[in-house]
C-alpha cells in the first residue's frame, strides 16, 4: 500500500510502498478514505515530540471503512464507517485508568506518534478505541471530527458553564467549537494572528460575536479563554481577558514557554488548566452532539501524495478550518 512516512525527524514526509498491516486480536483494518492533517502532526514530525516511532505513518484523525476484523471483534464487521482519534489504547490498569481519568494512561498508545496513523491507505485500530460516526456527514468534512473537534470538546468541558468564551488562534478546532457555542447559547470572542482579516471575518460568519487581533482586548470581560495556539505568550493575553474566576484552558499538546507574569493577573481565583489526550467519553459524547446538530467543517482537500503540501500550509496558518488527506 501506498504511504506517506516519516524516516527521521526534521525531515520531509516520504510518499513510498509499505507492508498493508494485518490486524491483531481485538483490532480492525481500516481502508483510509479521509484524513485531516492536525497541529500535532507538525509538533511530531519537527520534533516538538519527543521520541516517535521511527519510521512513523502519521495521522490520528482517521475515517474510514473496516476491511477486515481480528479474533474477538464484536462491536463491528466489514463495511462499517467508523473513525480513530489520537488515544489508540490504554492499560486499563494504572492508576489513572481505574480512576474514569484513562487520558492521564501512564501506558497509553497513540495514533500517529506511538503506533502508525491514517497517512495511508490502510491503517489498524483497536476496536474499543474506535468510534462509530454521526450520520449524514461526507467523509472528508467527517475527519476534522476525530481531533479538532475532540480536544475542542474537552477544552470546552473545562471551561464549565463559561457564557463568554475566547478562542486565541482560530484553525480547525476553534471553528469546529465556534458552533458548538453557538448551539449551546454561548458567546464567542474570536483572536487571530495579527491583521487576518480574512479569518477574523471567518469566524464572525461562523457565530463569532467579535473577532480581532490576538493582542486586542475584547469588548468585554470572558468567562474563560481557550488557546488553541501553541504560542506561550497567549496565556497573558487570556488571563488579563478573563473575569475574576475565569479560566484559560491550554488545549493544545505542545506550546511555547509561558513568559513569567505579575501575580496580580492571576489573582481573584483566576485559573490556568491544560488538556491532555482524550477519553473515550469525550469521543461518545461529542459525537452524539455532532449528531444533534450539522456542524460545518470547512475543509481543504489533498491527494495523500501532497501531504508534505498540506502540513507547509498548516505550519504558516495558510489553512482555513482543516486540511484533509483523502488517499
Amino acid at each position: 500500500m501506498k504511504a506517506m512516512v516519516l524516516e527521521r525527524v526534521g525531515s520531509p514526509l516520504k510518499y513510498i510502498d509499505v507492508k498493508r498491516p494485518e490486524p491483531g486480536p481485538g483490532q480492525l483494518l481500516i481502508k483510509v478514505e479521509a484524513c485531516g492533517v492536525c497541529r500535532t502532526d507538525l509538533h511530531v514530525i519537527d520534533g516538538e515530540l519527543a521520541h516517535p516511532k521511527l519510521p512513523l505513518i502519521p495521522g490520528h484523525e482517521i475515517v474510514g471503512r473496516v476491511n477486515a476484523v481480528g479474533d474477538r471483534v464484536s462491536k463491528f464487521k466489514v463495511g462499517d464507517l467508523v473513525g480513530v482519534p489520537w488515544l489508540a489504547r490504554t492499560c486499563g490498569k494504572c492508576k489513572y485508568c481505574m480512576s474514569g481519568r484513562e487520558n492521564l494512561c501512564d501506558n497509553a498508545l497513540f495514533t500517529g506518534y506511538s503506533v502508525d496513523g491514517g497517512y495511508a491507505e490502510y491503517t489498524v485500530s483497536y476496536e474499543d478505541y474506535t468510534f462509530k460516526l454521526p450520520h449524514g456527514y461526507a467523509l472528508e468534512r467527517a475527519a476534522p471530527l476525530l481531533c479538532a473537534g475532540l480536544i475542542g470538546y474537552r477544552s470546552l468541558s473545562m471551561a464549565g458553564n463559561a457564557n463568554r468564551i475566547g478562542l486565541y488562534g482560530f484553525g480547525a478546532a476553534a471553528h469546529i467549537i465556534t458552533q458548538v457555542c453557538r448551539f449551546q447559547d454561548r458567546q464567542v470572542y474570536a483572536f487571530t494572528k495579527k491583521g487576518d482579516v480574512e479569518k477574523q471575518e471567518f469566524a464572525r460568519r461562523l457565530g463569532a460575536l467579535w473577532a480581532g487581533d490576538a493582542d486586542q482586548s475584547p469588548p468585554v470581560e470572558l468567562d474563560a479563554a481557550i488557546i488553541f495556539a501553541p504560542v506561550g505568550d497567549l496565556v497573558l493575553s487570556g488571563l488579563k481577558a478573563v473575569s475574576k474566576g475565569g479560566t484559560v484552558v491550554c488545549a493544545g499538546i505542545y506550546m511555547s514557554d509561558i513568559p513569567s507574569f505579575p501575580y496580580d493577573i492571576l489573582w481573584w481565583e483566576r485559573q490556568i488548566r491544560s488538556v491532555a489526550n482524550l477519553t473515550r467519553r469525550d469521543g461518545e459524547e461529542f459525537m452524539k452532539l455532532a449528531a444533534a446538530f450539522p456542524i460545518k467543517t470547512q475543509v481543504t482537500t489533498f491527494a495523500l501524495k501532497d501531504a508534505n503540501k498540506a502540513l507547509s500550509m498548516l505550519r504558516k496558518g495558510a489553512i482555513k478550518g482543516a486540511a484533509v488527506l483523502v488517499p
